[in-house]
């Protein structure tokens, strides 16, 4: 009965839902409202009953047809379905079965018509209270005033985390206070900064784009206030999306909605975009969708990608025309972050290229303690220049990018040796990988002893025979060893390794 009252008013929500956005009231809303409207069309939901021997009659009798329900429950694996966080069975009606020893990470929410006590109770909030993504939390939705049970069974079965006897159960108007006092502290600190989120958020579309800009630049005075920024930003979000889809939201939702835009367009200065980002941008739309009248920060969806920058088409000279306007600091977080991406794909390729890295981190714990943008921009543009040079020294030696980090190997930061003992080094690279490769690296040849061996013995027969006398027999041995945890590190089997990864 209660399936059928949800599906009753599901569908009427529904048609609500469409009409409204038919209307010429959800203009600003007409994006959010058809995705809500998609997921709620899309939302699949099933009741889940222990079997009884006379169920049909003895249901029947309540006007109740089990026979649907059973059907289904004895054609569908709707165990496996429901703790599937992408599949749409996202709601299930239960008297008993799931209610003690099922587990499902991404059940969030547990609504209780049914009389429980102790143990039993106990386990069927317990559905709800596991830590999942950015779930923090689990709702339990009381439509029989249970919170009595409740208590008598957390006194007997449950202690809080502090293990002072405090319950692990709260009433959502607290979280609504925590997330009051979060904004409060986020807005305090970007005032310490000269920035107002409340002028901001209330200023008109036109202003927003500029105002989030001037602000970002501000936060990015060093690394330490950028860290706290998004520290304070992602508590914000996960109390805001805790207490959601409580209509309680609505008071906060500008200034959220605000404050994540501003974390997330600083993370994309240094990180790359991937799908999880458009993920979020949906469900951004989903809970903005909550309120008719919800708050929606009206900013070109660009504003939210980062600029990438390719640092082999890098045009100085605009470059630095550009870095001399009033946002220095979030232009240079873009080279900074660039700079970052690139030497993460250098080092993995090649790992004598960890003094780079060294540099870098150097450059920016200097910039940290001083604060000198202007220095620290000519640095950036200089190191730069050095990565540029680097990511092509490999054509420039006629070398792939796993040669030459073989021939680096053998050769940082010694033996000194002449133009011609270097090119010996190269000739006996190449042959090393291609014995290696048409006779060692097969499938899975990491995993067997025996093949390991014949792999160490081809590095040290080959460098051998093809390395000049500059070579002592100490440093051989050394020099041999390194190159086979080389291998063994970059090369995973059947033309399998990290440099056919970056070819892809």
């Amino acid at each position: 009965k209660m399936y059928d009252k949800v599906q009753k008013y599901w569908k009427q929500k529904i048609q609500s839902l469409k009409s409204e956005l038919d209307s010429s009231v959800a203009r600003d809303r007409e994006e959010p409202l058809e995705a809500l409207i998609q997921f709620m069309e899309e939302t699949d939901m099933a009741v889940v009953v222990s079997q009884s021997q006379n169920e049909i009659d003895d249901l029947r009798q309540r006007d109740v047809d089990i026979r649907p329900h059973r059907k289904r429950m004895n054609r569908e694996d709707l165990d496996t379905k429901f703790k599937n966080p992408d599949d749409p069975f996202r709601i299930v009606f239960l008297c008993a079965m799931w209610t003690t020893g099922f587990d499902v990470p991404s059940c969030s929410t547990i609504y209780l018509d049914k009389p429980q006590r102790n143990h039993t109770l106990m386990q069927t909030i317990a559905r709800a209270n596991r830590v999942y993504k950015e779930k923090v939390n689990g709702l339990i939705v009381d439509y029989i005033g249970i919170f009595r049970n409740l208590e008598k069974a957390l006194a007997i079965y449950a202690t809080g985390s502090n293990g002072d006897g405090s319950s692990p159960i709260a009433d959502k108007s607290k979280l609504i206070a925590e997330l009051r006092e979060a904004v409060m502290v986020i807005s305090e600190f970007c005032n310490n900064l000269g920035i107002d989120l409340a002028a901001i958020e209330a200023a008109d579309s036109s202003q927003q784009i500029q105002l989030i800009e001037n602000a970002i630049d501000q936060i990015l005075v060093n690394d330490e206030t950028k860290r706290n920024f998004l520290e304070q930003a992602r508590n914000v979000y996960k109390l805001f999306k805790a207490i959601l889809p409580d209509t309680a939201t609505n008071e906060f939702s500008g200034i959220c909605s605000l404050i994540n835009i501003m974390a997330q367009k600083i993370r994309n200065l240094r990180e790359p975009v991937d799908i999880s980002e458009v993920e979020d941008a949906v469900e951004e739309l989903l809970d903005r969708s909550i309120a008719p009248d919800g708050y929606i920060i009206n900013i070109d969806q660009n504003t939210y990608n980062s600029e990438q920058i390719d640092l082999s088409q890098i045009d100085f000279e605009q470059l630095r025309d550009k870095l001399r306007t009033e946002h220095k600091r979030t232009e240079a977080e873009k080279l900074r972050g660039a700079l970052n991406r690139k030497l993460i794909d250098l080092i993995r390729l090649n790992k004598s290229r960890m003094d780079f890295r060294e540099k870098f981190e150097q450059m920016i714990e200097e910039y940290n303690n001083t604060g000198n943008d202007d220095d620290f921009l000519e640095q950036l543009f200089g190191f730069t220049e050095e990565i540029q040079e680097e990511s092509q020294r490999a054509d420039a030696e006629d070398l792939s990018e796993e040669e030459l980090a073989i021939v680096d190997i053998l050769t940082k930061p010694d033996p000194s040796m002449t133009l011609i003992q270097r090119e010996e080094v190269k000739t006996s690279v190449q042959r090393l990988l291609d014995k290696l490769k048409s006779e060692n690296l097969v499938l899975d040849w990491r995993k067997q002893q025996q093949l390991c061996a014949q792999a160490k013995h081809t590095v040290q027969t080959v460098l051998d025979e093809g390395l000049p006398d500059c070579y002592t027999e100490e440093l051989f041995g050394q020099k041999s060893e390194a190159v086979y945890l080389h291998v063994y590190d970059s090369y995973y089997g059947e033309g399998k390794s990290i440099y056919t990864e970056f070819q892809n």
